[in-house]
């Protein structure tokens, strides 16, 4: 890093600021278009103050919302293609159980996404998933494609391709100030970059960002436990390596949703969270006073009484993450509405990892002023009213 008497300073044709998934991606097709990029990082890599760290995500075709599972095809191609890019293995398939009460709008969603009718009665899935236990008017959806994404080995895989395409990565640079132009001028703590083009991805830090260029974008960070729950009989088949992930979607006791996986950051543990978490400041997520209450994890505890018998009822690791989450939950991928070569990729609620290959390609495309390759309509900044502050 440059001594603060000798600040970096360089022009390049795009600046990414956040090196998470989604602004690595971004970065990432950036580069493959020959475009000279800068790609910001605050902390120093690898990091675990944001949304992208861990071992495991889960991937899916079953979406609820149209707009997604449209998308989801193409993310499926574009991972496949990091992965021939970076010669490493991204992705292992288990399947997908979708799990929830008969004609819950959502299910139903998401076996319209599948165009299938691989709806499993509770006596099917429990000869073929003896870990997982269905309800009296429950039934499961059956997703062949879903599986588990290697979630920090794809981290790296798409910042390695990124800078084998000359793309430069600073990280360990908290960016200072954001000055708007023809010709943007970024500044960092160890430097002034310039580009006629900016793309903000910076996940929870986001609004932060925005703020003094006049946008008051509802996003809220949540903070998320991720628990992993130990095997009553270590080494059954009912839960672990050969388990599918799931999801349980429309139980009242539940309402956000819960899901798990098997998990790859602890053999023999598996992983299940609620969809749901408490709001924080990112800054501050993991100073919690001792003594406060887990309302979300005695939930999960309940819910692996009742689903997941094979499983103790006690978490044996809880861990954290973030989300930032918008109030539709839906993305934020958009033009600035007064400065239209800043771009910013926000509100990924949770569910953006394994969508990241084409968020990044659609973020890249709008930076250049092209058609997106996907409609961007359910993902702009207007749709939220009193966003636009008075002008600078």
């Amino acid at each position: 890093m440059a001594a603060p008497s000798q600040p970096q300073q360089a022009t390049y044709d795009a600046i990414v600021i956040g090196a998470g998934i989604q602004g690595s991606f971004t970065a990432y097709h950036l580069a493959q278009r020959r475009r000279d990029t800068l790609l910001l990082e605050q902390f120093i890599l690898p990091h675990s103050r944001g949304s992208s760290h861990g071992q495991s995500r889960i991937t899916r075709s079953a979406y609820p919302r149209a707009p997604y599972a449209r998308m989801m095809p193409d993310s499926f191609h574009l991972w496949q293609r990091l992965e021939a890019e970076a010669g490493t293995s991204l992705y292992r398939r288990t399947g997908l159980v979708v799990l929830g009460p008969a004609g819950d709008p959502e299910l139903e969603g998401c076996r319209r996404s599948l165009g299938t009718d691989q709806v499993l009665d509770a006596t099917v899935l429990a000869r073929r998933f003896p870990g997982l236990r269905l309800h009296a008017g429950e039934v499961a959806v059956w997703d062949g494609t879903g599986g588990v994404l290697f979630a920090d080995r794809a981290l790296r895989a798409v910042q390695d391709v990124f800078r084998r395409h000359g793309g430069t990565l600073r990280d360990g640079e908290k960016v200072l100030r954001i000055e708007p132009g023809a010709v943007l001028t970024v500044t960092t703590t160890a430097g002034v970059y310039r580009a006629p083009r900016l793309i903000i991805a910076a996940g929870a830090w986001t609004g932060a960002l925005v703020a003094p260029l006049g946008l008051r974008l509802p996003l809220q960070p949540l903070r998320i436990n991720v628990c992993y729950w130990r095997e009553k009989e270590p080494g059954t088949p009912s839960a672990g390596r050969a388990s599918p992930c799931f999801m349980a979607l429309g139980l009242s006791r539940a309402p956000h949703g819960v899901y798990g996986l098997p998990a790859l950051e602890y053999p023999g543990l598996v992983k299940v969270c609620y969809h749901h978490g408490s709001p924080t400041d990112p800054e501050e997520r993991d100073r919690l006073p001792p003594g406060t209450p887990h309302p979300d994890v005695a939930l999960l505890s309940s819910f692996i009484s009742s689903y997941l018998p094979g499983l103790e009822p006690r978490p044996a690791v809880v861990e954290t993450c973030l989300y930032t989450n918008t109030p539709d939950e839906d993305f934020i991928l958009d033009r600035h509405p007064k400065f239209s070569n800043i771009i910013i990729g926000a509100g990924f609620s949770g569910h953006g990892f394994k969508l990241a290959p084409v968020v990044g390609k659609l973020l890249c495309e709008l930076s250049l002023g092209e058609e997106p390759s996907h409609s961007t309509a359910p993902f702009t900044i207007i749709r939220f009213p009193g966003v636009l502050r008075a002008a600078l």
